[in-house]
């Protein structure tokens, strides 16, 4: 096997970079600010995105532009996106893989927003997170039964 073209599952989607990105660096934001586990139901797309988290309560609205500046934050400190191949046995400390598909190679692809954020992901993503433009929370809901609160976003891409 090249060592530099690992062979990893099939991804079949076909994202927009800037919001997949950014996706990444919101859901480090949300585990950073509540506590919370990374979302296990997110649709990003190019015009409008939405990702779901289950939360103890529903943030103010305070802390809603917390998020957005934060995000803007990071985008502006213009972090590199690297990727390196690692096996199973091998995981930093700190990386779940509870996401993976249970036909997930051998071999993960892990995506680093600069010291900020690592996950395993096969998707698409910018170089730096400058390329992603500004980001916008266009809406967010709550469902008090499900505990489950969900952002609608939108990426400005430059």
């Amino acid at each position: 096997m090249n060592e530099s073209q690992p062979i990893l599952n099939d991804h079949n989607k076909d994202e927009f970079p800037p919001a997949h990105t950014a996706e990444h660096l919101l859901n480090q934001t949300m585990v950073r600010m509540f506590g919370c586990e990374r979302s296990k139901n997110a649709h990003i797309e190019r015009k409008k995105s939405k990702i779901n988290w289950t939360l103890d309560a529903c943030p103010s609205a305070d802390q809603v532009t917390e998020i957005e500046n934060k995000l803007n934050e990071l985008i502006q400190q213009d972090l590199p996106v690297t990727y390196e191949f690692v096996t199973r046995d091998t995981i930093p400390e700190g990386v779940k893989l509870d996401k993976l598909p249970e036909n997930a190679s051998e071999t993960l692809r892990l995506v680093r927003i600069g010291d900020y954020d690592v996950c395993p992901c096969i998707g698409t993503h910018v170089a730096s997170t400058k390329e992603i433009g500004k980001f916008i929370i266009n809406s967010t809901s709550w469902n008090d039964e499900k505990k489950s609160w969900r952002i609608v976003f939108k990426v400005e891409a430059k």
